[in-house]
Protein backbone atom coordinates (compact mmCIF):
# COMPACT_ATOMS: atom_id res chain seq x y z
CA UNK A 1 0.00 0.00 0.00
CA UNK A 2 1.48 3.31 -1.07
CA UNK A 3 1.39 6.12 1.44
CA UNK A 4 2.43 9.74 0.95
CA UNK A 5 4.67 11.19 3.63
CA UNK A 6 4.57 14.96 3.98
CA UNK A 7 6.90 17.29 5.84
CA UNK A 8 7.73 20.96 6.13
CA UNK A 9 4.60 22.53 7.55
CA UNK A 10 4.65 24.90 10.49
CA UNK A 11 4.01 28.41 11.66
CA UNK A 12 5.44 31.51 10.03
CA UNK A 13 4.81 35.22 10.02
CA UNK A 14 3.25 36.94 7.03
CA UNK A 15 5.84 37.51 4.32
CA UNK A 16 7.81 34.45 5.33
CA UNK A 17 8.52 31.22 3.49
CA UNK A 18 8.00 27.51 3.96
CA UNK A 19 8.87 24.50 1.86
CA UNK A 20 6.70 21.40 1.84
CA UNK A 21 7.96 17.98 0.76
CA UNK A 22 6.12 14.81 -0.12
CA UNK A 23 7.50 11.36 -0.92
CA UNK A 24 5.75 7.99 -1.38
CA UNK A 25 6.58 5.39 1.24
CA UNK A 26 6.53 2.48 -1.18
CA UNK A 27 8.34 1.78 -4.42
CA UNK A 28 6.45 3.10 -7.40
CA UNK A 29 7.19 3.96 -10.97
CA UNK A 30 6.55 7.36 -12.44
CA UNK A 31 3.48 9.06 -10.99
CA UNK A 32 1.28 10.74 -13.55
CA UNK A 33 0.46 13.83 -11.52
CA UNK A 34 1.61 15.04 -8.14
CA UNK A 35 0.43 18.10 -6.35
CA UNK A 36 -0.82 19.93 -3.30
CA UNK A 37 -4.29 20.78 -2.13
CA UNK A 38 -5.28 22.78 0.92
CA UNK A 39 -8.27 23.01 3.18
CA UNK A 40 -8.99 25.85 5.56
CA UNK A 41 -11.49 25.40 8.43
CA UNK A 42 -15.04 25.37 7.14
CA UNK A 43 -13.97 25.41 3.51
CA UNK A 44 -13.62 22.82 0.77
CA UNK A 45 -10.33 21.28 -0.27
CA UNK A 46 -8.91 23.21 -3.22
CA UNK A 47 -6.04 22.70 -5.60
CA UNK A 48 -2.95 24.76 -4.84
CA UNK A 49 -0.57 23.44 -7.49
CA UNK A 50 0.04 20.32 -9.52
CA UNK A 51 2.78 19.03 -11.80
CA UNK A 52 2.85 16.25 -14.36
CA UNK A 53 5.63 13.79 -15.08
CA UNK A 54 6.53 16.09 -18.00
CA UNK A 55 7.02 18.93 -15.49
CA UNK A 56 3.96 20.84 -16.65
CA UNK A 57 2.73 22.85 -13.68
CA UNK A 58 -0.51 24.59 -12.89
CA UNK A 59 -1.35 26.90 -10.01
CA UNK A 60 -4.35 28.36 -8.29
CA UNK A 61 -4.66 32.05 -9.14
CA UNK A 62 -4.27 32.96 -5.48
CA UNK A 63 -0.74 31.52 -5.28
CA UNK A 64 0.70 32.34 -8.70
CA UNK A 65 4.02 34.20 -8.51
CA UNK A 66 4.38 33.22 -4.83
CA UNK A 67 4.44 29.41 -4.82
CA UNK A 68 6.56 27.09 -6.93
CA UNK A 69 5.97 23.37 -7.37
CA UNK A 70 8.74 21.02 -8.46
CA UNK A 71 9.36 17.28 -8.57
CA UNK A 72 12.05 14.67 -8.93
CA UNK A 73 10.71 11.99 -11.26
CA UNK A 74 13.33 9.44 -10.24
CA UNK A 75 12.27 9.65 -6.60
CA UNK A 76 8.65 10.68 -7.20
CA UNK A 77 9.22 13.45 -4.72
CA UNK A 78 7.33 16.72 -4.96
CA UNK A 79 8.07 20.03 -3.26
CA UNK A 80 6.08 23.19 -2.80
CA UNK A 81 8.11 26.33 -2.17
CA UNK A 82 5.87 28.94 -0.60
CA UNK A 83 7.08 32.53 -0.48
CA UNK A 84 5.44 35.79 0.56
CA UNK A 85 2.99 33.85 2.70
CA UNK A 86 -0.23 35.52 3.73
CA UNK A 87 -2.61 34.78 6.61
CA UNK A 88 -5.15 33.54 4.06
CA UNK A 89 -2.70 30.77 3.13
CA UNK A 90 -3.36 29.20 6.53
CA UNK A 91 -4.73 25.70 5.98
CA UNK A 92 -3.96 22.03 6.13
CA UNK A 93 -1.96 21.15 3.03
CA UNK A 94 -2.42 17.71 1.49
CA UNK A 95 -0.08 16.00 -0.91
CA UNK A 96 -1.76 14.28 -3.83
CA UNK A 97 -0.60 11.69 -6.32
CA UNK A 98 -2.27 10.17 -9.34
CA UNK A 99 -0.64 6.82 -10.05
CA UNK A 100 -1.78 3.77 -11.98
CA UNK A 101 -5.36 5.06 -12.28
CA UNK A 102 -5.64 5.56 -8.50
CA UNK A 103 -5.58 8.65 -6.32
CA UNK A 104 -3.47 8.87 -3.20
CA UNK A 105 -3.52 11.46 -0.43
CA UNK A 106 -1.20 12.35 2.36
CA UNK A 107 -2.45 12.88 5.90
CA UNK A 108 -1.94 16.63 5.69
CA UNK A 109 0.44 19.12 7.22
CA UNK A 110 -0.64 22.31 8.95
CA UNK A 111 0.56 25.66 7.65
CA UNK A 112 -0.23 28.66 9.83
CA UNK A 113 0.61 32.21 8.78
CA UNK A 114 0.29 34.90 11.43
CA UNK A 115 -0.25 38.56 10.65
Amino acid sequence: QVQLVESGGGMVQAGGSLRLSCVPSGTIFSANVMGWYRQAPGKQRDLVASITSFKLARYADSVKDRFTISRDNAKNTVWLQMNSLKPEDTAVYYCYMRYSSSDYWGQGTQVTVSS
